[in-house]
């Protein structure tokens, strides 16, 4: 399976939704920027704007299926509201048109809700000694204080939510890119059907 593979999702319809799920430092927000690039049309939304604060992955999660998702699927507008984590304080609301293919990246995205409205659900899955190392490359003495924080809402989040089992797709870092497979997981309970010719 390539990436060519996933962005066939959100060519199925319009206003195509493909969901991309995995813990911190998986590589959840390069593999949406890869698939955004390959559709230029498409609004990458990243959760990371969207949590309020270090405490806010429950809260995000069902911002997006109350506020984006869920107008998405009836076909309306939706909006998302972002944080500002420098003020630490709710910041502007940004539109997303309904007829936009979107990209939603971050943990908290993909639950069986959530998939029951998108197009194709992504599990993003690496080590965890690999995870914790880019993490923190990236993000440096910001987030080293809250990892342990964050791991915990993490470990909370799939507990109640089984992610894995909701996704579509499995995709693991390599050296080049991303080894992609079909999830085994998912079962018709879990998510609606893929679209024809979504996935290899």
């Amino acid at each position: 399976m390539e990436l060519d593979d996933l962005a066939r999702a959100l060519d199925a319809r319009v206003g195509a939704t493909v969901l991309i799920d995995g813990r911190s430092g998986a590589g959840k927000s390069t593999l949406a920027t890869r698939l955004g690039a390959l559709r230029p049309a498409a609004v990458v939304l990243r959760l990371d704007a969207v949590y309020p604060g270090w405490d806010g992955l429950a809260w995000a999660c069902e911002h997006l299926h109350r506020e984006v998702l869920a107008p998405r699927a009836a076909g309306r507008p939706a909006a998302w509201r972002a944080w500002d984590w420098a003020e630490d304080r709710p910041a502007d609301r940004h539109a997303v048109p309904a007829d936009r293919p979107l990209v939603v990246e971050g943990v908290g995205a993909l639950t069986a809700r959530n998939r029951a409205l998108a197009d194709l659900g992504v599990w993003v899955e690496a080590d965890d000694r690999l995870r914790r190392s880019r993490a923190l490359a990236r993000d440096g003495d910001t987030y080293a204080p809250h990892w342990e924080r964050w791991a915990a809402q993490e470990a909370d989040f799939i507990a109640r939510h089984r992610p894995e089992a909701s996704a579509d797709v499995i995709a693991r870092p390599t050296r080049s890119g991303f080894a992609l497979e079909a999830a085994r997981t998912s079962t018709p309970a879990d998510r609606t059907t893929t679209p024809a010719g979504a996935i290899a």
